[in-house]
């Protein structure tokens, strides 16, 4: 986006409220809040087990087990990138993220196994960048995708037929 989305970002996830919750989350949890690029917080030294991610974002505020350091490494630079995008989420959203997320965690694992490969969401923070892994439906979905897929009304050899 434009120079001036994390001007936006910050002041949206401010005014609707995530960026506080984060903050939230980061001191009830120990964490130490550190200023990072483009009107994003580091709360490093998240010390919960849930979620098991390395890195998380809540508004403007990515929380993870790491240093801020490490998630500001060069190395890092598309995961850091991701949790951005997932600002930017947050700001266009509000708290409204949070019940979409879900649901579309609930799809992709109900299509997948997986909560993140078709999470819309995490597709859009960039997947692989997130750590997820693109998977295969679940067998019994491919039939019918391959089947919805060629438009065929026809049933499927050694079917019945209909009267």
């Amino acid at each position: 986006m434009g120079a001036r989305w994390p001007l936006a970002r910050t002041a949206l996830t401010a005014v609707n409220g995530t960026t506080l919750v984060g903050l939230g989350v980061a001191v009830l949890t120990g964490a130490r809040v550190r200023r990072g690029p483009g009107g994003i917080l580091i709360a490093e030294g998240y010390r919960r087990r849930v979620p098991p991610a390395t890195c998380f974002t809540i508004g403007s505020v990515i929380i993870t087990r790491r240093t801020a350091e490490w998630l500001l490494d060069e190395s890092r630079a598309a995961l850091l990138a991701h949790e951005r995008r997932h600002a930017g989420q947050y700001a266009v959203l509000g708290p409204l993220f949070w019940p979409a997320y879900w649901l579309s965690c609930g799809y992709s694992w109900a299509m997948t196994g997986t909560y993140g490969t078709r999470n819309a969401f995490e597709r859009h923070a960039g997947l692989a960048h997130g750590g997820y892994r693109e998977a295969p439906l679940r067998p019994g979905l491919r039939r019918f995708r391959r089947s919805a897929a060629t438009g065929s009304s026809d049933p499927p050899a050694g079917s019945p037929s209909p009267g």
